[in-house]
């Protein structure tokens, strides 16, 4: 397997300042791609050990582009993930004054978090989408676009200047990106972890999915993403991509696993990895009931009823 990286590309996006953040990262050839899709291609195809793509933002949830790669395909998982905090800057040729632009580009999941910018200042402006922010930057640096909206760093990069900087709707507002590989063994729990699952429905009836949440409720897990996608089967069909607390070596987990691998039609595994709003070596207390020793506790209480010793 190559020592690679790939990654959403070109150079210059928000997705690479944050994969090199990864420590790992140092030791790795970082190669862009031009999308989400050919980026886990490239893993899935060994061309590359893993790849770094945005997986949710706080302003819209998660990354659908993302998401239904995951989805479908040959399985991968995911072993590490970073937040970012995201501003924006609007990149143009020199020269270019905001009554100038009539045209601006950038990512899909770039639009929602300068909409209300752009209505105030732009509202006349026409908005494409580009592959990334980043490729944007480049399209206005061809010529093609009068201005996009990336990272002020991308500036000098593609020979642009930030007309304006520090653009955002929402204050504080954050992207999540994840290092996705070929399926291996979950590296060992800290205990602040995060397991992440794709779950298919038997049928369609009320209360399948308090059912399938219901698995996770009982033994005290936290969601921390639930985000429905379309099956592809006809209006109606969807599966649920669930983003849950905690690790699946830890015995609530693995438990509540069981339990959804025996009702639904089908459970795929995207990995348990340590989450990036804790900071390292910081473990987070279980909720009162949960933990491995209260389990084992409780089976233990079950066999002995089970012979008698109660």
């Amino acid at each position: 397997m190559p020592a690679s990286y790939a990654y959403l590309g070109p150079e210059g996006t928000f997705t690479e300042v944050a994969l090199r953040t990864l420590p790992e990262a140092a030791t790795r050839e970082l190669i862009p791609y031009v999308s989400v899709q050919s980026a886990l291609d490239a893993v899935r195809a060994g061309e590359a050990e893993a790849a770094f793509v945005p997986i949710e933002n706080s302003v819209e949830g998660g990354i659908t582009t993302t998401l239904d790669e995951l989805v479908a395909g040959t399985p991968l998982m995911i072993y590490r993930e970073v937040l970012l905090s995201i501003t924006f800057a609007l990149l143009v040729r020199p020269g270019t004054k905001l009554p100038d632009i009539k045209t601006v580009t950038a990512h899909p999941a770039a639009q929602p978090q300068v909409r209300n910018w752009l209505k105030t200042h732009l509202p006349d402006a026409h908005w494409e989408s580009a592959a990334s922010n980043a490729d944007g930057a480049r399209l206005v640096q061809e010529g093609r676009y009068d201005a996009a909206f990336a990272g002020e760093f991308a500036a000098a990069r593609y020979g642009l200047e930030a007309l304006e900087t520090n653009i955002h709707d929402a204050e504080n507002a954050q992207t999540r990106f994840v290092l996705v590989g070929r399926p291996a063994r979950p590296a060992a729990p800290t205990g602040a972890d995060k397991t992440s699952v794709v779950l298919w429905q038997r049928d369609d009836h009320p209360g399948a999915l308090r059912d399938l949440l219901g698995e996770f409720a009982t033994r005290g897990i936290n969601l921390m993403l639930l985000q429905s996608r379309p099956t592809g089967a006809g209006i109606g069909n969807y599966c649920f991509c669930i983003d849950a607390e905690g690790h699946i070596a830890d015995r609530r987990v693995a438990e509540a696993l069981m339990g959804l691998k025996r009702i639904c039609l089908q459970v795929r595994f995207l990995g348990s990895y340590p989450r990036a709003d804790v900071r390292p070596g910081e473990v987070l207390p279980p909720f009162p009931g949960t933990s491995d020793e209260e389990f084992v506790g409780a089976a233990d209480w079950v066999a002995r009823c089970q012979d008698g010793r109660f």
